[in-house]
């Protein structure tokens, strides 16, 4: 089959007056050919989303690319004219966080119906019409309210299905799908990626595929490409790559994700009195159907990780907020070292919190772009009392080391890193007022295996070494088996299953258990 999109010698360079330009990428050769899956994997900084900006001529303006770009056998040249009306036309994105992309104060139906009347040249009614049935495609339940909704009102997989919608509306030759399903739960992410596949064969689509997961992409692309640090070292069909990868560093991401997906258990900590405890904990949201928790009863003690796993809206974030007394309405007993948070005064409330550290999903938001890490760092100090300028920011290089950073990076900031570096800096800062306890909400969701296994590792040297007890909020099973001894599964705001992680894992006896580990497939 001949490819209808070709693109080769593909480089990508900084462009500054102020410097000697320096290649980030390239060079790279690919083909798009109708009705095929090209997954392009690496890790966190090997060039995956600067291929896709660059075949899309979305580059920022401090990058060049250079390359021969030919569509159905005719030039375009790379950032022309003619590379503009390709993109939306020709080439569609779906993009890894829709939320980001979908304007929070427009309607769902007004996004997809400026695109229609744009594109496509849709009257006002036709472009309503062609808006629902788009939604109806994608299999976004009730289409007709729901292009009346806003994008917060939507799960992260409703929202992932209307950035497909709005990538079809512009009837596209190919999709590029940057990361599309990095923050979504194994179930979901399968459902999404089972609808990229079906668009792909229903309509003869190119899809190229962008990921970290290498399990996802062995089981829906044709094709594979592999970077590392800005350099194709491997290419061929997925079937044999994956079986017998050439290069080392391919082995090395196969193994990164083996690692990360069957860790031994650790054995469970001695009994001992709950660190924290809740009892009867109830949550129901404004004009909810159904409660996000529904009368759950859970312990966790000094030492011990404890995983709460479940899908998308299982109420596993919500558990963990109100354990922690940040939710309003929510109903229940709360205590952490047999002292009733309910009890406490806001001052006696903070005092409190100093034992407690969380670690948030993503870094890029939890940290404050404007300050420098020292600050970052050290602000937990600077609120809980320590005034001294100097201390704060020598406990912040020790923290820095501790997580495996050096303290040169003290004067950077928070976009001058890696994924992987800024939730080391963000698990620093948790650990800058020595808690007890550390809660961790789907801290290594949007990481690539090499860098997800890193942060585990870490994690689970610092609860031994500190004797830290670890709350572990993920959908990940093989994520929750490398750092906790006990694991609880939640569906509908309910646990439905709790026991030691090897038992859960190696037998599991509620059905929603079984789906969950049957909805990853395996490399």
């Amino acid at each position: 089959m001949s490819a209808w999109l070709r693109l080769q010698d593909l480089c990508v360079q900084t462009h500054s007056r102020a410097a000697p330009p320096r290649r980030l990428l390239g060079p790279i050769d690919l083909e798009l050919q109708a009705g095929q899956c090209l997954g392009v994997v690496g890790e966190s900084g090997s060039g995956k989303s600067l291929t896709a900006l660059s075949l899309l001529g979305l580059l920022p303006p401090q990058l060049h690319a250079h390359g021969r770009l030919d569509v159905d056998g005719a030039p375009v040249e790379l950032a022309g004219a003619a590379h503009a009306r390709l993109r939306g036309r020709g080439l569609a994105w779906v993009p890894q966080d829709p939320l980001a992309s979908l304007h929070p104060l427009r309607r769902v139906g007004a996004q997809l119906t400026e695109t229609l009347r744009a594109v496509r040249g849709l009257g006002a009614a036709a472009a309503q019409n062609q808006a629902q049935a788009l939604l109806e495609r994608v299999q976004l339940p009730d289409p007709a309210s729901a292009l009346r909704r806003y994008p917060h009102q939507f799960s992260g997989g409703q929202r992932q299905r209307i950035a497909i919608a709005l990538a079809l509306a512009t009837q596209p030759r190919a999709l590029i799908a940057d990361e599309p399903t990095s923050a979504l739960d194994a179930r979901i992410a399968r459902d999404i990626l089972d609808l990229l596949d079906r668009l792909r064969r229903e309509d003869g689509l190119s899809l190229l595929l962008i990921s970290h997961d290498l399990p996802l992409v062995g089981a829906y692309a044709q094709q594979l490409l592999v970077l590392k640090r800005g350099e194709a070292i491997e290419r061929g069909l997925t079937a044999a790559v994956f079986a017998a990868p050439a290069q080392a560093y391919t082995r090395e991401l196969l193994a990164a994700d083996r690692i990360a997906a069957l860790p031994e258990p650790s054995a469970a900590p001695n009994a001992a009195p709950a660190l924290l405890s809740g009892e009867g904990l109830r949550m129901r949201y404004p004009r909810a159907p159904q409660p996000a928790l529904d009368g759950v009863d859970i312990q966790l003690h000094r030492g011990e990780g404890l995983a709460l796993v479940g899908e998308s809206g299982s109420g596993k974030s919500t558990l963990g907020r109100a354990l922690l007394r940040l939710l309003r309405g929510a109903q229940g007993r709360v205590c952490l070292d047999g002292v009733d948070l309910a009890s406490l005064d806001p001052a006696a409330l903070r005092r409190l919190r100093a034992r407690i550290g969380v670690v948030f999903q993503d870094p890029y938001a939890s940290l404050d772009p404007r300050m420098r890490i020292a600050e970052v760092v050290a602000e937990p100090l600077r609120i809980h009392g320590e005034r001294d300028a100097a201390s704060r920011r020598a406990r912040a290089g020790e923290l820095l080391r501790s997580v495996g950073l050096e303290t040169d990076m003290l004067d950077r900031y928070p976009h001058q890193f890696s994924g992987g570096q800024r939730q080391r800096i963000a698990i620093a800062r948790a650990l800058s007022t020595q808690p007890q306890l550390l809660v961790c909400d789907e801290a290594v969701s949007a990481l690539d295996a090499h860098h997800r296994a890193a942060i585990l590792a870490l994690l689970v040297q610092l609860k031994r070494e500190r004797g830290l007890a670890l709350l572990f909020v993920t959908h990940d099973l093989a994520a929750a088996a490398a750092v906790a001894e006990r694991i609880a599964v939640l569906e509908a705001g309910r646990i439905v299953e709790t026991g030691a992680t090897a038992q859960v894992l190696r037998a599991p006896q509620h059905p929603h258990t079984r789906a969950l580990l049957a909805a990853r497939p395996s490399a």
